[in-house]
């Protein structure tokens, strides 16, 4: 039917463009919802006079959103040189000192060093992997290699990978496997995800995925 095809094919062209939009609107609220409550609380601190100044700030509409972009900014340019990194390395320490709050800490910064680093191997190869059962394939992602206790038990050749759920890839399965059992891919990781999420109905051509190497 003409009208159901038109209303489809018009679906498929806004939603990438809303899902977007609605995204980047809900980090904007995330900021602003921090930063107001780092005004509330240097208020709850402030002579009432001072107060009332921090009080006018709330009605500045994305105001948190744009010091808390510049304040990053700020960060990044500052740990680019000796003096910024000196300061930084005597934060960590600090903060892997405190009882409780340091086992959150460390494993978070460990996750974020990893995933961001640019010399990394997380998530920057495409797999193939058989999962949930022999026999049944789908798309992972490689994560790095089995280490610590955990290598000595299975030995060096494994590969940690993670295999995202469809359609909402932010949640998935950890899985370490033998190296034998993946099979790389040449699609980029950008291919790989939309494959992914469009529940394979979005496949990367054998000519875009040979240019990945």
């Amino acid at each position: 039917m003409p009208l159901k095809k038109y209303l489809i094919t018009g679906l498929l062209v806004w939603l990438p463009t809303a899902i977007t939009i609605w995204v980047l609107l809900w980090l904007m609220n995330l900021l602003d919802g921090i930063f107001m409550g780092f005004l509330t609380a240097v208020q709850a601190v402030s002579p009432e006079s001072v107060a009332v100044f921090w009080e006018q700030f709330k009605h500045i509409p994305g105001l948190g959103v744009l010091l808390v972009f510049g304040g990053l900014l700020l960060t990044g340019a500052l740990v680019s040189n000796v003096a910024g990194r000196w300061w930084l390395n005597h934060w960590h320490n600090l903060l892997a000192k405190i009882p409780v709050f340091k086992s959150i800490y460390n494993s978070v910064k460990k996750v974020s060093d990893t995933l961001f680093s640019s010399n990394g191997n997380a998530f920057r190869t495409a797999l193939l992997v058989q999962y949930p059962h022999q026999g049944c394939w789908t798309i992972a992602f490689q994560t790095g290699t089995p280490a610590g206790e955990v290598s000595t038990h299975l030995g060096d050749d494994f590969v940690s990978v993670y295999v995202p759920t469809t359609p909402n890839p932010t949640s998935g399965f950890f899985l370490m496997l033998p190296r034998a059992d993946v099979v790389e891919l040449k699609m980029s990781v950008d291919e790989a995800l939309t494959y992914v999420i469009s529940m394979g109905s979005v496949a990367p051509t054998v000519a875009t995925t040979g240019k990945h190497h």
